[in-house]
Order: C-alpha cells, then sequence, then structure tokens
C-alpha cells in the first residue's frame, strides 16, 4: 500500500469521508475545500498519521501549506518518513 493510500485511509477515518477519499488526488484542496477538516480535525489527523507511521510531529513543522492539498500532506509524511 502505498503512502498516499495509507494518508487518504488516515483522512477517511478521521474525517468520516467514506468513498470520497479516493477521489482525491495530488491536486485536490483540504484545508478549506473539505468542510470537515477544521482546526480541531487538523489535530486529531496528525495524530493519527503519527500513530500510523510511528513518528512524531513537531508544532513548528505544520503550517497551512501541509494541509493546502493532498499532494502536500502526502509529501509531508514522506518526508517525516525519510527523516
Amino acid at each position: 500500500m502505498s503512502t498516499e493510500q495509507k494518508v487518504k485511509q488516515v483522512l477517511s477515518s478521521v474525517l468520516n469521508l467514506s468513498d470520497r477519499v479516493a477521489k482525491f488526488d495530488a491536486s485536490t484542496p483540504l484545508l478549506g475545500a473539505v468542510p470537515e477538516l477544521d482546526s480541531m480535525a487538523v489535530v486529531s489527523v496528525l495524530t493519527a498519521l503519527e500513530e500510523k507511521f510511528g513518528f512524531t510531529i513537531n508544532d513548528d513543522e505544520v503550517d497551512g501549506r501541509t494541509f493546502a492539498t493532498m499532494g502536500n500532506l502526502v509529501a509531508f509524511v514522506e518526508s517525516k518518513l525519510a527523516a
């Protein structure tokens, strides 16, 4: 399973997006475009990503660009995995 597929699983689970997430690609906007993704949900998604992938995310590593698009979020996760 690819990193993108795993990130989609996390988003689907945390935000209860069910099948909607299957249509997401790298250019899909997230923050501001997915109503379920509000500031509280961002924290839940980050926590779920930490648990799923086994890394720690520091507050200063995340900003609005991280959740701008699906591609940005996947790239962020991949960068954490490579570190």
